[in-house]
C-alpha cells in the first residue's frame, strides 16, 4: 500500500508493507513500514528489489545449513559403519564447524539476483531441496573415504584427515552450486564469498598437509580430494536445477 494522506494511515499500517512519500503528512509516515526520502515512486522499484535479493541470500543460507546439517551426522554415521571407528575427532569436528560457519555467514554479503515475480517462503520445499543436495553430498563423503579404505589403504588416523578435507571440499562446492540461478557460474561471488572460501580451502589444505592437529596426508590426495570436490560441484549443479525446477524454487 502506497499513500500520502491521513486518510491512508489505516491502510497503511494494516498494510504487509506500507508506504509513505516523501511528501506524506507525518500521520501517514508514521503508519508506514518504510519512508520514501525521495520525490516519486522510484524508490519503490529500488526496495521491491532489494528486498528479493536478500530474500535469495536468507534461501541460499537456508538450504545450506540444511544440507550442511544431513551431511554431518549422516557422515560421522556412515563412516562408523565402514570403518568401525569414529571418522573425526571431536577437535576435527570443531574446526569443520568453524570453517563451515565462516563461509556461510559471507553468504550474506554474496552477490544475487532479484527474481522477476515475487517470493513466497516455503520452508516445506527448501528441506526437500536440502534432502536431495544433501544425500549428494553424503554419497561424495563416502565414496572419498571408500577410496582412502579400499584404494589407497590408509591408516585410521589418516583416514580421519581425509575425512576432514573431504567435508571441508564438499561444503565448498556445495555453497557454489546452490548460490548460483540457474548455473553456479552465472554469478559471479562476491569479494567476502570469494576470500572467505579461498581463506577455508588454504587452511584445511595447510593443516592437513602439515599434520597439524591431525595425522599428515599427502599434498597429492589432498589436491586429489579438492579436484574431485570442483567436479562434483558441476555435478550437484544440474541436480540443482533438476530440483530446484521440480519444486519452484527461484
Amino acid at each position: 500500500m502506497c499513500g500520502d494522506g491521513a486518510n491512508d494511515a489505516p491502510a497503511l499500517r494494516q498494510a504487509q508493507i506500507g508506504i509513505a512519500v516523501s511528501t506524506a503528512t507525518d500521520v501517514a509516515k508514521s503508519a508506514a513500514g518504510m519512508v520514501l526520502t525521495e520525490p516519486g515512486l522510484a524508490g519503490i522499484v529500488a526496495a521491491v528489489k532489494e528486498g528479493r535479493m536478500t530474500f535469495q541470500r536468507i534461501q541460499n543460507y537456508t538450504i545450506n545449513s540444511i544440507t550442511k546439517k544431513i551431511v554431518t551426522v549422516l557422515f560421522l554415521m556412515a563412516g562408523l559403519i565402514m570403518t568401525g571407528q569414529a571418522i573425526l575427532t571431536p577437535l576435527l569436528m570443531v574446526i569443520v564447524m568453524i570453517a563451515g560457519d565462516f563461509l556461510a555467514m559471507s553468504l550474506t554479503t554474496d552477490n544475487v539476483r532479484a527474481t522477476p515475480a515475487p517470493n513466497a517462503w516455503r520452508i516445506d520445499r527448501l528441506t526437500i531441496a536440502g534432502l536431495i543436495l544433501g544425500v549428494s553430498l553424503l554419497g561424495f563423503c563416502c565414496a572419498a573415504l571408500a577410496v582412502g579404505i579400499f584404494a589407497l589403504r590408509l591408516a585410521m588416523p589418516s583416514l580421519q584427515t581425509l575425512s576432514f578435507v573431504t567435508l571441508v571440499f564438499g561444503s565448498q562446492a556445495m555453497i557454489y552450486a546452490v548460490r548460483g540461478r540457474p548455473y553456479l557460474w552465472s554469478v559471479r561471488p562476491s569479494l567476502w564469498l570469494a576470500g572467505s572460501s579461498l581463506l577455508d580451502v588454504t587452511m584445511a589444505s595447510f593443516l592437513a598437509i602439515a599434520g597439524i592437529a591431525m595425522a599428515p596426508l599427502s599434498a597429492v590426495v589432498v589436491t586429489a580430494t579438492l579436484v574431485a570436490a570442483c567436479v562434483f560441484a558441476l555435478v550437484l549443479d544440474l541436480m540443482k536445477r533438476m530440483a530446484f525446477a521440480r519444486l519452484g524454487i527461484v
